[in-house]
C-alpha cells in the first residue's frame, strides 16, 4: 500500500510532451521517467566544479546527459548493467517543505530495470554529501518508498575496476560484437581459461579479434579479474558459464 500523506506531500515537476507540469507524487507516479526530457540543461562553465557532457549509451540506444565524471562512470555502470533496461537523466524535480521552508531535488538518474521495477539513483562522492545534500536524499528516499520505487545513493567506484569496465565501454556497441563467426570462436577457445592475447592469437588477427574480444568482457559472456588489476595482454579471460570462475 502507497503511503497517503506522502503522496500528497511530495510533487514532481517535470516535462510532459514538451511541457513542464507539476503535480504531485500521487498523481504522477506512474510517468514513465526514463523517457522524459531532462529537467535542466548540461552545460559545461569554464570556472564550473563539474564537467557535463552526453554518454551514448548501448542499452537506450540514445545519449544520456550527466554533469559530471563521476555520474559518467555510473551511466557506464548502468549501461553494462544486465538488469537495466531504460535510463533517463534529471528525470524530474521532487518538491516538499521540510517544516521550515520549500526545498526541490533533481535525482540524477531514473532507471527502469528489464522486470519493471523503477530505481532513482542519486551520484555523490562520500566526501561531499554535506548537511543539505543528506537531507534531499533522506527526502528523496521517502518519496520513492512511498510509491514503491528503489533510492539508490552511489559514491565512487572501486578505481581500478572502473578503470577496466571505462576500457571495456568503448567497445559496448553492437557492431563491435561483429562478425558472430569470430564471437563464436571466442567463446569456443576461452572455454579452457588462458591469456586474452594468446587466446586472441588462436581466433585469428588480433587487430580484427580483440574488439570482438572487449565486447564479449562488455556484455559478461566472458570474463577476467577487472577488480585486481589493470587488464594486460596476460589477463586471464574464461567464457561464462563454462563452469570457470577466478
Amino acid at each position: 500500500m502507497f503511503e497517503d500523506a506522502a503522496l500528497t506531500a511530495f510533487e514532481l515537476a517535470f516535462s510532459e510532451d514538451g511541457t513542464r507540469v507539476r503535480r504531485s507524487l500521487g498523481a504522477s507516479w506512474g510517468t514513465r521517467f526514463e523517457a522524459v526530457a531532462p529537467v535542466r540543461e548540461f552545460s559545461w562553465h569554464k570556472d564550473g566544479r563539474g564537467f557535463a557532457g552526453w554518454y551514448y549509451s548501448a542499452t537506450v540506444r540514445d545519449h544520456v546527459g550527466y554533469e559530471s565524471w563521476l555520474e559518467r562512470d555510473r551511466l557506464i555502470l548502468l549501461d553494462r548493467d544486465p538488469r537495466v533496461a531504460a535510463i533517463g537523466s534529471q528525470p524530474f524535480w521532487l518538491h516538499w517543505n521540510d517544516g521550515t521552508r520549500k526545498r526541490r531535488h533533481a535525482p540524477d538518474y531514473f532507471v527502469r530495470l528489464s522486470d519493471g521495477r523503477a530505481r532513482v539513483v542519486d551520484v555523490r562522492a562520500e566526501d561531499e554529501v554535506d548537511e543539505a545534500t543528506g537531507e534531499a536524499f533522506a527526502a528523496t528516499h521517502e518519496a520513492c518508498r512511498a510509491v514503491g520505487w528503489e533510492f539508490e545513493w552511489v559514491g565512487r567506484p572501486e578505481p581500478v575496476f572502473m578503470a577496466n569496465v571505462r576500457w571495456l565501454s568503448r567497445y559496448r556497441r553492437a557492431r563491435c560484437g561483429r562478425p558472430t563467426a569470430v564471437a563464436e570462436r571466442l567463446l569456443e577457445v576461452f572455454r579452457e581459461p588462458m591469456g586474452l592475447w594468446d587466446g586472441a592469437g588462436l581466433v585469428g588477427e588480433r587487430l580484427q579479434v580483440l574488439p570482438v574480444l572487449f565486447h564479449l568482457l562488455w556484455s559478461g559472456a566472458l570474463g577476467t579479474d577487472l577488480v585486481g588489476r589493470l587488464m594486460e595482454t596476460d589477463s586471464l579471460v574464461w567464457t561464462e558459464g563454462s563452469g570457470w570462475a577466478a
